[in-house]
């Protein structure tokens, strides 16, 4: 299949006659998704030169990625377990076509909720994993993914296992209400047991963590790390700038803000973290298997 096709209308003149013909002609087309724009920078990117991480070459941008994706770059090959999975929520308010919506995101990202949980091994230290993915309705706050993150940390306290968690969120997801509000409370008192029980939990902030996500367990960390230029916060900009009634800083809710404010303990690029993640699990006294 070529690469490039034409499909315009033209016109042949021939010389010998005084008629004039018509035809068709091909047209260059360029295939798509063979580019992309780079959010931050505006710049356009062939598409298999950001590599497996997915960063600009222009600005150093970290496009989002795929739980997918984000595990293959994180776990030793062939190491994750996944677990908690077949949880499905029950519509608690009947909203409208919500299970259908639940049922289309699922085919598109092979996913069964908003987040990935599972045990795995980085640089040969078990750990137990969350990837949030904002692919699934924005990686969204649901019963679910309250109950699989809850789960994770009374596995893991369990086991006796370090925490590695990637947040990811647009917030609660408003198809359940409050019930996806009370999910704060629940895996704050999970994280709570897990620190008691003197076990190291990780936070990587990855693009966005906002809502309550960010006012709960992304910031419950024993050490918070983010990507670089990743949007953190709780409520929007222009209902901050609304109710104090000032203009904020072009940056404010980036990581870079945060980590000039104490609210991040580092911003890692994306090609680091995995080097990181396993130093960190290591010194916090991660077991080496």
């Amino acid at each position: 299949m070529a690469l490039f096709r034409k499909k315009d209308k033209y016109i042949r003149i021939n010389p010998n006659r005084s008629t004039v013909t018509g035809g068709t002609q091909t047209k260059p087309e360029v295939p798509d998704e063979l580019f992309s724009q780079c959010p931050s920078c505006k710049g356009t990117i062939y598409k298999k030169d950001l590599g497996l991480e997915k960063i600009c070459h222009h600005c150093s941008y970290n496009f989002r990625i795929t739980a997918q994706e984000r595990l293959a770059l994180t776990v030793d090959e062939g190491s994750f377990e996944e677990l908690f999975t077949g949880i499905e929520t029950k519509n608690p308010l009947d909203f409208p076509n919500y299970m259908e919506k639940l049922a289309q995101v699922r085919q598109q990202t092979g996913l069964d909720e908003a987040v990935m949980t599972g045990r795995a091994k980085i640089d040969g230290r078990s750990v137990a994993l969350g990837i949030m993915d904002s692919n699934f309705i924005m990686a969204s706050m649901g019963t679910v993914v309250g109950e699989k993150i809850t789960c994770l940390f009374e596995y893991a306290t369990k086991e006796k296992l370090p925490v590695v968690l990637f947040t990811a969120s647009g917030g609660a997801r408003m198809q359940e209400g409050i019930l996806s509000l009370m999910q704060m409370a629940k895996i704050s008192a999970a994280v709570k047991q897990h620190s008691n029980a003197g076990l190291f939990y990780l936070t990587v902030l990855t693009d966005p963590t906002t809502g309550g996500v960010t006012a709960s367990f992304a910031m419950e960390g024993d050490i918070i790390l983010a990507e670089p230029q990743t949007l953190v916060g709780f409520a929007g900009r222009r209902v901050i700038e609304s109710t104090v009634r000032e203009n904020l800083p072009d940056d404010f809710q980036k990581a870079e803000f945060l980590l000039e404010h104490g609210f991040v303990d580092a911003i890692v690029k994306r090609q680091d973290l995995r080097t990181t993640i396993a130093y960190l699990v290591a010194l916090h006294g991660g077991q080496d298997e």
